[in-house]
């Protein structure tokens, strides 16, 4: 009975594993489907693996390495069907400038390859620990405009950085700063290669136009083809053209990575900003093609996913990983299934490295950086910026701040600036929130923005005041200070109501800062509470009457209705007044009873009411 019990128990840990339940769950309908897309999907699964690898300063063999790997270890631990895990875009620019100030001067290969390793073990740790610990809300920290603006600088840092390959030469610079000094110099001395200059800029060019006019046709891999068979032709090697050249044989091995004591806490560093982007483009990949699907994204396991394919990536000469939205789309466009479509795609590298490793000797490394520059075009969304600066400058001026932070200051600081950014935003809103008077609009039904709608009505004599928050302490004093300001206009309105729904809450030091007014009604500052009927159901608002100040005082008003009656707690409770102008009294739609909304409103003070 015992054995029986454990061997139940273990199929339902087994069946827990998403690759287990996905075996168990095949169809064989998909079998065609997904050898089909597999296929395809290796045609860019190579160029584009020996392309980041190059970019993340690692030997193009590292790569494929790491697309093998991590392509299984996601099929097993990855909860989405089609997702499609690999070397990134976004992320090289970040193992480079992690990895590559650890590397001596001479640059040896293997240290760096060793280092990238060790960053890939360190972003699985910190994935599986932030999935157990049920920490997939970190992802929400970098906001959309200041991704926007961190994309578009990595873009740049990106574009500019592989021109020089493109061109036939190298430079020698530690920011972008330095690479366009660089860039300009060595053109101005005649550096550039024109055969290798030819065949980077036609490559980039067909593979431009392959994507604008024939989607449906593998741009990446026609322009390898293209350019290994000028290679062969015409003998570019011998034009001064570098070539990718033979590479290593068998399959990826199995190594631990060595590394000194002294270079993991910067490699730690890097780990947690790279990390944080492959959350945050895991999560975003997952949750566009799954709402396709009618799958349901389940953020933490996709971390454990992750987590899983860059601990396998790391284990055999890897470096860390993202989902590619672009390998997904191909995937799904040749019709992937499951994940079976990663596991060919990985078992064909596999079989070209044993049987034919050689195939690639001949391809052009401009032609890598032409397929690395055409990514780096896809990250850039311009069009996104321009919305933002056209809708919403605020949120434009932290766009441009998170492009120039990425630009200036390097890749790993520019991710921090925009994580920064993104958490002072939040606190901005917090302690200056919208606030604006209300008004109404020939056509629309209830009352709008006047700011929105310039041409809004006002009822003469009142103001509707809304505050878009809950009342806190970063924000008590703000709303005080407003609606103090609100009355003490010129000309004086009669009521003020404030459209307190987006109220939420008020906290304690919040209703602290207000008691102060509150003691000043007692003392007679021309203030009077009132009350507004409002719909069944929704937050009353508060509803203010104000009277003629004593002389050569300005008129004061609490910042929040009622009168100096307690009740539980110590929270005030509003006395029984006259609605305000336009308002009525009467029976609560919810209740049937007289009492009103505004009854139930938190309560500051005013000045005793006088009859006008």
């Amino acid at each position: 009975m015992t054995d029986q019990r454990g061997s139940h128990a273990l199929r339902s840990r087994a069946k827990g594993v998403p690759g287990v339940r996905a075996v168990v769950s095949y169809r064989r309908g998909w079998l065609v489907k997904d050898l089909v897309a597999g296929v395809v999907l290796t045609t860019l699964l190579v160029p584009q693996g020996m392309a980041y690898a190059e970019l993340a300063g690692l030997p193009a063999i590292t790569g494929l390495y790491t697309s093998i790997l991590c392509l299984l270890g996601y099929a097993v631990c990855g909860p989405s069907r089609v997702l499609v895990l690999g070397p990134d875009s976004s992320l090289g620019p970040m193992i480079a400038a992690t990895v590559l100030p650890l590397v001596a001067a001479d640059g040896d290969p293997g240290r760096a390859v060793a280092l990238a390793s060790v960053l890939a073990l360190m972003v699985a740790a910190i994935m599986i620990l932030a999935s157990v610990a049920k920490l997939g809300f970190i992802a929400d920290l970098i906001s959309k405009p200041t991704m926007i603006g961190y994309m578009n600088g990595l873009a740049l840092t990106i574009l500019i950085g592989q021109l020089p390959k493109l061109l036939g030469f190298k430079v020698e610079a530690d920011n972008l700063i330095g690479e366009c000094v660089g860039l300009v110099r060595r053109l101005a001395d005649g550096a550039a290669v024109p055969a290798a200059a030819a065949v980077g800029g036609c490559g980039i060019v067909l593979v431009l136009v392959l994507h604008r006019f024939l989607p449906k046709v593998p741009a990446v891999l026609v322009m390898v083809v293209l350019a290994i068979a000028a290679t062969t032709v015409l003998d570019l090697g011998e034009h001064g053209v570098d070539l990718v050249g033979e590479l290593p044989a068998g399959f990826p091995p199995f190594t631990v990575p060595d590394v000194r004591l002294a270079d993991l806490a910067p490699l730690f560093g890097g780990a947690l900003g790279i990390a944080l982007v492959s959350l945050a483009d895991t999560i975003s990949n997952a949750s566009a093609f799954a709402a396709r699907s009618g799958q349901e994204v389940r953020g933490n396991q996709e971390m454990t996913g992750v987590g899983v394919a860059n601990l396998a990536a790391g284990l055999f000469q890897g470096f860390p990983v993202s989902a590619s939205g672009s390998r997904t789309a191909v995937a799904e466009r040749a019709g992937a299934r499951s994940q079976l479509t990663g596991v060919v795609g990985a078992a064909l590298i596999v079989l070209m490295l044993v049987l034919v490793p050689g195939l690639f000797r001949n391809l052009p490394q401009p032609a890598l950086a032409a397929v690395v520059i055409t990514a780096s075009l896809s990250l850039a969304d311009i069009p996104g910026a321009v919305r933002l600066w056209r809708q919403r400058r605020t949120e434009f001026a932290l766009c441009l701040a998170a492009f120039v932070g990425v630009a200036l200051l390097g890749v790993p600081a520019g991710i921090a600036v925009a994580v920064a950014l993104s958490v002072l935003n939040v606190f901005r809103r917090a302690w200056w929130p919208y606030n604006t008077v209300l008004g109404r609009v020939r056509g629309l039904e209830g009352y709008h923005d006047v700011r929105s709608y310039p041409a809004a009505g006002r009822l003469p004599g009142l103001v509707i005041y809304r505050f878009d928050a809950p009342l806190i302490f970063a924000n008590a004093k703000t709303f005080r200070d407003e609606v103090g300001r609100l009355a003490g206009a010129d000309p004086r309105p009669s009521w003020i109501v404030i459209a307190a729904e987006p109220m939420t809450d008020v906290d304690t030091t919040a209703a602290d800062v207000l008691e102060p007014v509150r003691l000043r009604r007692r003392r007679g500052r021309g203030v009077s509470p009132g009350r507004a009927d409002r719909p069944a159901g929704a937050p009353g608002p508060a509803a203010f009457r104000t009277s003629p100040a004593r002389p050569g005082r300005r008129a004061r008003l609490p910042a929040t209705a009622g009168g100096t009656r307690r009740g539980r707690g110590g929270v005030p409770r509003p006395p029984r007044a006259a609605a305000p102008p336009h308002g009525r009294r009467g029976r609560s739609r919810r209740t049937g009873s007289g009492r009103t909304a505004g009854r139930r409103a938190p309560c500051g003070a005013g000045s005793p009411r006088r009859r006008g």
